[in-house]
């Protein structure tokens, strides 16, 4: 559903490219699943969380904003999310991820913005990384950019 214009000509579905796509999205991702037709609901979470990735690659979308991308899933399918999502921004798509995930942002991200109580209280480049910086906003001991 995120790409009905690339699928579709005059409203109709093209079932057929439609087929294609999925193949190609279940080979490139890596998702394990007995067919393209299995419903989504009875895949392993791992395999659900790339099913909800691929929908959006599908729609060839330059910002992907993903909210705890890996909650739930075995570290196999974190690092295939993990590898997914670093070619993508190799390939120009900028990716905003929100987690709750201390080690996961801080190992995948360029940049942190930390908020307590509803607003962003700190901007931390990747040289300020430390779990302890972003403890500091994330409290809310700290507030502004570390210099």
């Amino acid at each position: 559903m995120a790409n009905m214009e690339g699928l579709s000509k005059l409203g109709k579905l093209n079932l057929s490219l439609e087929k294609d796509l999925a193949a190609k999205y279940v080979k490139d991702l890596k998702i394990a699943t007995p067919s393209i037709y299995q419903e989504t609901v009875n895949l392993s979470g791992g395999n659900q969380q790339k099913v909800v990735l691929a929908k959006w690659l599908c729609s060839k979308c330059k910002i992907l904003i993903i909210d705890e991308p890996t909650r739930g899933i075995d570290v196999g399918a974190k690092v295939e999310i993990y590898e997914l999502l670093n070619d993508l921004v190799k390939n120009g798509a900028t990716v905003i991820m929100i987690s709750s995930e201390l080690p996961e942002l801080l190992g995948m991200s360029d940049r942190i913005l930390v908020m307590h109580e509803g607003r962003i209280t700190g901007e931390l480049g990747r040289e300020q990384f430390t779990e302890e910086n972003v403890m500091l906003y994330a409290t809310g001991y700290a507030s502004h950019s570390l210099n």
